[in-house]
């Protein structure tokens, strides 16, 4: 085993020989939009994420689902359709899967990868001085929390299941171009941003992992870089506030610190939980620009969002 659960990793990688691992991941969740075949979409680029965040290649997948006994089977058809749609853009092969009945909804893959492991992206090992870049903007779970309680305007549903259903394959793709071109390991740390919110990814990230010699650092955002999906400010002003967003902020209430002045919808969404989210990468400041330029010629919306300082109280800043 190369990469266990000592560090909440994205996956788990096992190497089966020189040059060569296996990168294993699982994740399926409730529905977070009305329509089912986009629903599948979404937990299939969610699922598939994490070998991406990994630098791996996705190799092949087990549907998991849960569905009530008197639902209808023609959205169940219509949600693995949808699966299977993104599967197939990733060049994955659905191989088979298991189904229970159960009184919720729910979907998602287990996915098998295939990694070389002396290029492995793990969540730990940020350097002083590296750039932290973000390639999808946040916001959907404010956004998805609007469009339960029917406040969601019709240009904020479509930039988050744009979001939602991207698969990370490109960025991730754009990212092993960089470090080609630079020669070097120039990427230090790589995570998805999900359940946790950017600050609870970023939590991990900065810890470090003392039994690999990585120490612990800080984080610093720059509040007004963050890119946000069109609507999340708006929604996070209104309330639209998920369960998941109060849980993160509780958790992480001892080791964040914002700066005076920065509104509280602003502050609301590094908390906001994810589905499907971005890359955070953590770079080698002098790869930045280059990074951010080929992520965004290839139709990325990345940005610098901040910075890695020496490990400091609080262990991440907001400014």
């Amino acid at each position: 085993m190369l990469v266990g659960f000592s560090t909440n990793d994205d996956a788990g990688v096992y190497l089966l020989g020189e040059g060569l691992a296996l990168v294993e991941t699982v994740d399926f969740f409730t529905p977070v939009v009305d329509d089912p075949f986009t629903f599948g979409q979404i937990a299939a680029a969610n699922s598939l994420s994490d070998v991406y965040a990994m630098g791996g290649r996705p190799l092949c997948s087990l549907s998991i689902v849960g569905f009530p006994e008197k639902g209808d089977p023609e959205i169940l058809e219509q949600i693995i359709r949808g699966g299977l749609e993104k599967m197939n853009e990733a060049k994955c092969t659905v191989i088979g899967g298991h189904s229970i009945r159960n009184d919720d909804m729910q979907f998602g893959y287990a996915v098998t990868g295939l990694i070389n492991p002396f290029q492995i992206w793990r969540n730990v090992g940020a350097q002083v001085n590296d750039a932290l870049l973000l390639t999808k903007p946040l916001g959907t779970g404010v956004i998805s929390t609007a469009i339960k309680k029917e406040r969601a305007a019709g240009a904020s549903i479509e930039a988050a299941i744009a979001s939602m259903s991207r698969l990370n394959r490109v960025a991730a793709e754009t990212l092993h171009e960089v470090e080609k071109k630079t020669g070097q390991r120039s990427i230090h740390a790589v995570t998805d941003v999900t359940g946790f919110g950017l600050l609870g990814h970023a939590r991990e990230m900065a810890l470090g992992d003392p039994a690999s010699s990585l120490p612990a650092v800080s984080l610093e955002f720059n509040c007004h870089a963050v890119p946000l999906l069109s609507g999340a400010l708006e929604a996070a002003r209104e309330g639209m506030i998920p369960g998941g967003l109060k849980n993160n902020r509780e958790f992480l209430r001892d080791c964040i610190g914002f700066a005076p002045g920065i509104p509280e919808e602003n502050r609301a969404l590094f908390f906001d939980p994810q589905t499907s989210g971005g890359l955070l990468v953590a770079i080698a400041e002098e790869a930045a620009e280059s990074a951010l330029a080929m992520l965004r010629e290839h139709g990325i919306q990345a940005a610098h969002i901040g910075r890695v300082l020496p490990k400091s109280s609080p262990l991440l800043g907001v400014v």
